[in-house]
């Protein structure tokens, strides 16, 4: 590959053609105007208007060990929770995981609990409390799935919105 009279010898290399050290002679002299261009570069670019991920949205997680405190969080699509949060929020979707936590309000469409949820929980679609997951406080949800083991406990109304004419029951949920 590499021409030389001697190893450590004062004489520079030589590289041979089509040799892909080429252009490390070049290095060693200062030199870069000859270091060969790439012909097909290493990374193309994404198109995102395309990308499946890009679908879910905006995508906020709190990792474990992190605790949040004190924000109101907005223009989120969709909240993970593996530390603990205190906040306010309006959104699509949270997900609060087996050791995550969740204190204060939030209006969701989607609500899947894995841990904790503490506080006014509205849920426009869906809430669905796993085995492990545990609701408390002033609930509404539009419909809910509760798996064998997740609690429910709290001022708990059908519907999302609270005519005057519904009065919420005081309920303890435990599949």
């Amino acid at each position: 590959m590499l021409k030389s009279d001697t190893f450590f010898g004062g004489k520079r290399e030589t590289p041979t053609p089509n040799s892909p050290f080429s252009a490390s002679s070049n290095l060693t002299s200062g030199s870069t105007s000859n270091i060969p261009k790439a012909s097909n570069p290493v990374s193309t670019p994404v198109n995102h208007s395309s990308s499946s991920t890009n679908e879910v949205g905006s995508k906020l997680i709190v990792g474990p060990n992190i605790k949040l405190k004190g924000v109101e969080i907005t223009d989120c699509d969709t909240l993970v929770v593996e530390g603990r949060v205190e906040a306010t929020m309006n959104s699509r979707v949270i997900h609060i995981a087996e050791k995550g936590a969740f204190k204060g309000s939030a209006e969701i469409d989607l609500a899947e609990i894995y841990g904790e949820f503490d506080g006014d929980l509205t849920v426009r679609e869906k809430l669905v409390i796993y085995s492990t997951g545990k609701v408390s406080g002033k609930i509404r949800y539009g419909k809910v799935v509760i798996e064998e083991g997740g609690q429910l406990t709290g001022e708990v109304q059908v519907g999302t919105s609270s005519p005057a004419s519904v009065k919420p029951a005081a309920v303890t949920a435990v599949a």
